[in-house]
């Protein structure tokens, strides 16, 4: 893999966490390069630490030294840059229509969705725990709402993929993978191919390549790889 200049923006990540994942994705369609260090979560680096307190991925250490340290900064730092999908101007609503939905999934999706996948890891102020069966209903009853999006468009705002759509897809996939078996039984056809169709793309596959974990002290590798 080359090595990159150390110019670029440097973005610290890890390849199957969901909000590195969209974070990537913006960077992929936009054709932003930066110097990618891929991290192991049980392990993190002393320079991550040093950039962000919160010692979460995605981080990005802009070229001025800025630090954008959520997920969807670094999608709206490279898509201000350049939008050639037109991800922050979808086919139907508007920017603020996006951003409040990607904030329900960020919230209470997620919530339910840490709860489900890892049960007992959460538990209640008395030591109790909800039956992760709850928390998976919880998250079902807000999929139910994106299946209706889905009825009559085959994206979340519009017949083409906008911001929301890439920065909730995957946590959807990160949902179903859980029990592949359930999530396929529900009533959910819409929300199942628009799933699926994101899953077999190659903008995904683009941004799931396994890289080597970066060691401090050296260069990490150019992305996205269509620019090295």
């Amino acid at each position: 893999m080359p090595s990159v200049a150390t110019t670029l923006p440097v973005l610290y990540s890890f390849r199957r966490c969901p909000y590195a994942m969209r974070a990537r994705l913006a960077l992929q369609v936009s054709g932003q390069a930066c110097e990618l260090r891929e991290v192991l979560l049980r392990d993190k680096p002393a320079e991550l630490r040093q950039v962000s307190s919160k010692a979460t991925v995605p981080v990005l250490v802009d070229v001025a030294g800025t630090v954008i340290d959520q997920s969807l900064g670094i999608m709206r730092w490279a898509l201000d840059r350049q939008d050639p999908g037109h991800w922050l101007a979808p086919a139907q609503g508007s920017l603020a229509d996006m951003l409040a939905l990607i904030a329900q999934i960020d919230g209470d999706f997620k919530f339910h969705l840490d709860r489900y996948k890892y049960p007992g890891r959460y538990p209640m102020p008395d030591g109790t725990a909800l039956a992760a069966e709850a928390h998976r209903d919880a998250v079902g009853a807000m999929l139910t709402t994106l299946e209706s999006r889905l009825r009559n468009t085959a994206c979340l705002f519009g017949a083409r993929p906008a911001l929301a759509d890439m920065a909730i897809l995957p946590f959807v996939r990160q949902f179903a993978h859980v029990d592949p078996a359930w999530f396929a039984a529900q009533a959910w056809p819409h929300l199942g191919a628009w799933l699926s169709a994101w899953e077999q793309s190659p903008l995904l596959a683009s941004v799931m390549h396994k890289y080597p974990v970066w060691q401090s002290g050296t260069t990490g590798v150019r992305f996205p790889d269509t620019l090295t």
